[in-house]
């Protein structure tokens, strides 16, 4: 089985996408955050097991997490808005990968775009503003910053050049994400640097991501590679261990 980090939204429970109504009705084990809307959490199957993680510690909820998922249990861990959105979903994901449970991130709507535009605020308006800073109020948490560019492929060159111009170190970690989300999905990861000829064959749309939390995709990305390796190994070995099972002549 596999756990599931799911968005649920940025509050309204109709804002949840479909494939995170679905998970959530058809799984084995619901953890939800304290922000979930209550009428989302009662969509899980009464069978299914439901655990509020209101009071738990991260790490507590990655041993659970973890533990859901070797007892083979479809679980989904909820989460208010996007799961990589300020939901620690990339520390999540990052435990479940070194511990060799199968994961898989189902976006959601991000209180980012959905709150401003609830309330008639257009955080992108020609003229006014092209640009959207986001900041975190936990200043305890504050660290490093990620830059993410709209439409920037065509002018990848330029747009690289102007960050190294204000002062971004040429080895900093980037990435274009091509067609995201759709099934020909392509992900280039390169130094600021050297992203233009990394992402050269790239065609559009495409989002360009800028910052450290590209090498925590990169990390993510190699543990999960890692584990698939594996259990396609051990999957290879039982079958050849295994014998066929044939049929009496008759």
């Amino acid at each position: 089985m596999t756990v599931w980090l799911v968005g649920a939204g940025p509050g309204d429970p109709g804002l949840i996408t479909a494939r995170g109504l679905e998970l959530v009705r058809d799984c084995d084990a619901l953890v939800y955050d304290r922000l979930v809307s209550p009428e989302l959490v009662a969509e899980a199957p009464d069978a299914a097991l439901v655990v509020s993680r209101a009071g738990l510690p991260q790490d507590d909820v990655n041993g659970l997490l973890v533990e859901l998922g070797r007892a083979g249990l479809a679980v989904v861990r909820l989460k208010g808005g996007d799961p990589f959105v300020y939901g620690r979903g990339g520390e999540e994901a990052l435990a479940l990968a070194e511990a060799g449970v199968a994961f898989e991130i189902v976006p959601g709507v991000s209180a980012l775009a959905a709150v401003p535009a609830a309330a008639g605020i257009p955080l992108t308006h020609r003229g006014v503003a092209s640009s959207v800073r986001v900041l975190s109020g936990r200043s305890a948490e504050e660290s490093g910053e990620t830059a993410v560019v709209f439409m920037g492929l065509r002018a990848l060159s330029e747009v690289c050049a102007e960050l190294l111009d204000d002062g971004l170190d040429p080895t900093t970690p980037a990435a274009v994400v091509s067609r995201g989300t759709l099934p020909d999905q392509q992900v280039v990861v390169a130094t600021l640097a050297k992203l233009p000829h990394a992402a050269a064959q790239l065609r559009g749309p495409a989002l360009v991501i800028v910052g450290e939390v590209v090498r925590v995709g990169a990390a993510i990305a190699v543990a999960s590679a890692r584990w698939t390796r594996s259990s396609r190994s051990r999957a290879s070995a039982t079958s050849v261990a295994t014998p066929t099972r044939r049929s009496p002549q008759s």
